[in-house]
């Protein structure tokens, strides 16, 4: 494995990409083999089938990465960043690193942490909240956090540049850290809180952090996912209800962590867990969940129904069934009156409209929710002649039913999307979980045909979202944080400027494949 120079330089990296990209391209024999050698969906593949993937810029730079020991190019973009830090700085990145910063979104980066932190100890080490992130109980016990009154007192870092504050008490400071899920700090952080759980920490301390209460339970179970570390805190007595645990733990690659907070009493009901379950495929850990509630209806939930909620959620048939099975009223209806029958046939979802109907759900649609139908379903004929039968109905209908088209756009139904913007549907009708536009989800999701289709058929970059930005801002975002496999950014970025948007500034961040699509075009100008 290759070691970084000293110095890294950015650019000389994207430059080393790029070229594995073209020897790719050249059906460079030496290309295919370090895509098979490092990159996770080459592994194991021919050279013919590597050479059919088709991959992109994205795929190399994940390629160089993994060369240098990384997970990710943005692991790799991180730790060149962090190294480029001066010293009175380097502490608050590295707490960046090790814990993230919710309220921003930022996830947390351990492999970075871990390395920064072998490169720099002595600059790091002192602290008590890096002892705390390591679990290094010698450091700690010398500056006295195990004392107590120290043991749940916070510890503090406030950065003498940004004025930011990270502030944590002691054993929360350590379940929190994201060096757990690293096998090297693993043993450590967990034998860290028993020694604190010992020294007199509350294994139920809770604390506010940007008006949310949290516990040291949520950083093992709903941040970490750590199974062994959730057990430690259960068996010395923290509340499995804390609103928080279980509910992200349903967020873990595994059940294991639900499971464990399930057996030892947490509660389905009005922790929204079922609805945060739906909020992803999953029909054996939605049963899992359903099997401990005894309200599959959650009446105290302010989502509502969680069989309302899988139908906003686009969810199949089996997880429909699942909830109708542990006994879901399949004639619950939302606030506006609307039932799961009219829901599911809104959202074109014919199966579960059928299992709705074998439960005795069938209601009469109204021309209008008829319309809507058949246009969720794509069916242009049915949705032609109703609309040739009322020539003017798309103007009578409700919100609800306008709403459709952005709820459609955001759970991927584009064929629903283009029959109804072809129909005259209202285009810049805004909806979905942040009250955006048809035009901000495809962005959102990466969709660059839908992307140009709504823009050629009207829809402008200028339409602003429920977080009061636009599509330049929705490209920003969802380019440098949704994973680059899963979208195509550049093509969305391509359509937005061929329609009007302005070349971005040059320091508004996106992710490097868009950035350097956007310089081309700024350059090109």
């Amino acid at each position: 494995m290759p070691s970084l120079p000293s110095r890294p330089n950015l650019d000389h990296l994207k430059r080393q990409a790029k070229d594995l990209l073209r020897l790719y391209q050249s059906s460079d024999t030496s290309a295919f083999e370090r895509f098979r050698t490092s990159l996770p969906i080459a592994r194991h593949k021919s050279d013919q089938t590597i050479a059919e993937m088709q991959l992109r810029l994205h795929d190399a730079q994940s390629c160089v990465a993994r060369e240098y020991g990384y997970t990710s190019w943005d692991e790799l973009r991180t730790a060149v960043t962090v190294g480029r830090t001066d010293q009175p700085h380097l502490l608050h990145r590295w707490l960046m690193l090790a814990y993230g910063v919710a309220e921003r979104n930022d996830q947390p980066h351990p492999a970075v942490a871990a390395r920064m932190l072998a490169e720099a100890p002595q600059s790091l080490r002192p602290h008590a909240l890096v002892a705390c992130a390591t679990g290094d109980t010698r450091t700690m016990r010398a500056l006295g956090l195990f004392d107590s009154g120290a043991v749940k007192r916070a510890v503090e870092w406030r950065c003498p540049d940004c004025k930011e504050t990270v502030a944590y008490p002691p054993l929360s400071a350590v379940t929190h850290s994201s060096l757990v899920r690293l096998p090297a700090f693993a043993a450590a952080i967990r034998q860290t809180v028993r020694e604190l759980i010992a020294a007199g920490a509350d294994p139920d301390e809770r604390w506010v952090v940007a008006g949310y209460t949290l516990s040291a339970l949520y950083g093992a179970a709903g941040k970490n996912h750590d199974v062994e570390l959730t057990r430690i805190l259960l068996d010395a007595g923290a509340d499995p209800n804390d609103n928080e645990s279980l509910y992200h733990s349903t967020e873990a690659p595994d059940s294991a962590c639900t499971t464990l907070l399930l057996d030892r009493g947490a509660r389905v009901e009005g922790s929204n867990a079922l609805h945060h379950q739906l909020d992803r495929d999953g029909v054996e850990r939605l049963q899992l969940l359903l099997s401990r509630c005894t309200d599959p209806n959650d009446a105290g939930s302010a989502l509502g129904s969680p069989l309302l909620w899988a139908i906003r959620r686009r969810r199949s048939a089996a997880h429909v069934r699942a909830l109708l099975d542990a006994g879901a009223d399949p004639r619950a209806r939302n606030p506006n009156g609307v039932s799961a029958y009219v829901q599911a046939r809104r959202y074109g979802l014919e199966k579960v409209a059928a299992l709705l109907e074998e439960h005795g759900a069938a209601e009469s649609l109204s021309l209008a929710d008829q319309f809507v139908a058949a246009c969720a379903c794509a069916d242009e004929v049915v949705a032609r002649d109703i609309l040739g039968r009322e020539p003017g109905l798309i103007q009578t209908l409700s919100p609800e039913q306008l709403r459709q088209l952005p709820n459609l756009a955001e759970a991927g139904n584009s064929d629903a999307v283009k029959l109804m913007v072809n129909l005259g549907w209202p285009i810049a009708v805004t909806g979905g979980d942040w009250k955006a536009s048809a035009l901000n989800l495809a962005v959102f999701r990466g969709d660059a045909a839908l992307t140009r289709f709504l823009l050629e058929h009207g829809a402008s970059w200028a339409e602003k979202h429920g977080y009061g930005d636009h599509a330049t801002g929705t490209l920003s975002w969802a380019s440098r944080n949704l994973p680059p496999g899963n979208g195509d950014w550049v093509g969305c970025a391509k359509a937005l400027v061929d329609h009007g948007m302005p070349i971005p500034p040059k320091d508004e961040p996106f992710s490097d494949e868009v950035a350097e699509y956007l310089n081309e075009r700024r350059n090109a100008s």
